[in-house]
């Protein structure tokens, strides 16, 4: 390999049309490697954490921690097939893992990313009927319900990722600037159109965003309303406890949503109108910052839960493998 003037390598040198290979220091490649491996060892195991407490304990089979275990199972697959393979192309700004597996991670990374928003979506839903129609939620929110929305979820996720990225919707109308300009061996980025990339973000992030966030509003609203009507008849102190722990949990998932995914979503509707101009580090940074949200999941909609705790100590000190544990109540009904 033979180092050019402005110290760029290429990732295949006997390749015609090879990419050219950013080159990193040692030290800043093993930081790379040991931060964003770290990131998907937490993701999968705290993820894991969240999976096989529902699974296993009769007492969590409910509509709600079935959308919560939808969301932990994409978040794992997330961690595991999306964060490991870019870890390696971040750190070694090549793609060593060919085309086709190229298409089919870029689908995967499609498809998982946008699992993980629509089951936020419908928790936030879940959370709705039942602190804003309690009478009902049990008729509403019902197992069958939960389960179409979940179906729902990874058949569209799964349709819109790799549909874009096999039918390359993405660079329709573009091919030949993509393929002359862009395309090249050793690379393996999501490249999108104007038409694309607004259409893609607006239906998996903006959307959802206002949906979310005006569902979680009004929520709060709500709840203010129904603590100042039983003020009176109840001790001020508890309700004021319970008033900041609602809000101080609906500002961490809506704050940990929006906070996470709206810098890549912002940079990915500009980047196509002017001219493909963004510093490709800062696209990955971008990226792995809207990753982090599904390293953060599990802490927000599991480790608030009473019952994560005493099903962590249980996992840890591995009373789940005694006969009838899953028949342990957790919590107080």
């Amino acid at each position: 390999k033979e180092l050019s003037n402005d110290n760029i390598l290429l990732c295949f040198e006997s390749v015609n049309g090879s990419c050219k290979m950013s080159i990193f220091p040692p030290t800043i490649r093993v930081l790379l490697y040991l931060l964003l491996g770290s990131m998907s060892v937490l993701t999968v195991c705290g993820n894991l954490l969240v999976i096989i407490p529902i699974i296993h304990f009769k007492q969590l089979h409910t509509p709600t921690n079935y959308l919560i275990l939808s969301l932990a199972v994409s978040d794992l697959l997330l961690g595991v097939l999306v964060m490991l393979p870019r870890m390696v192309y971040s750190a070694e700004s090549c793609w060593y893992f060919g085309d086709l597996f190229c298409k089919i991670y870029t689908s995967t990374d499609v498809m998982l990313c946008n699992t993980s928003i629509l089951n936020l979506c419908f928790i936030s839903i879940d959370r709705y009927y039942a602190v804003c129609r309690p009478l009902l939620y049990r008729i509403k929110i019902t197992v069958q319900v939960v389960l179409i929305m979940i179906l729902v979820t990874w058949t569209v996720s799964a349709g819109v990722g790799f549909s874009m990225i096999f039918l390359e919707l993405n660079i329709w109308g573009m091919e030949d600037f993509y393929y002359k300009n862009v395309a090249c061996e050793g690379g393996c980025i999501l490249f999108q159109n104007k038409v694309s990339s607004i259409v893609a973000s607006v239906l998996s992030f903006y959307i959802p965003g206002v949906g979310m966030l005006s569902i979680y509003l009004k929520i709060f609203l709500i709840a203010q309303r129904q603590a100042r009507s039983i003020q009176g008849t109840t001790n001020q102190n508890s309700v004021g406890k319970s008033q900041r722990k609602a809000t101080k949990t609906l500002a961490i998932i809506m704050g940990v949503f929006l906070s996470f995914w709206t810098p890549f979503f912002v940079i990915n509707c500009i980047d196509p109108f002017i001219s493909y101009s963004t510093p490709p580090i800062l696209f990955e940074t971008f990226i792995w910052i809207a990753y982090l949200n599904s390293t953060i999941n599990p802490m927000v909609y599991a480790f608030f839960y009473s019952w994560f705790r005493r099903a962590f100590r249980m996992i840890i000190g591995g009373q789940i493998f005694q006969p009838d544990s899953s028949e342990i109540q957790l919590f107080s009904e």
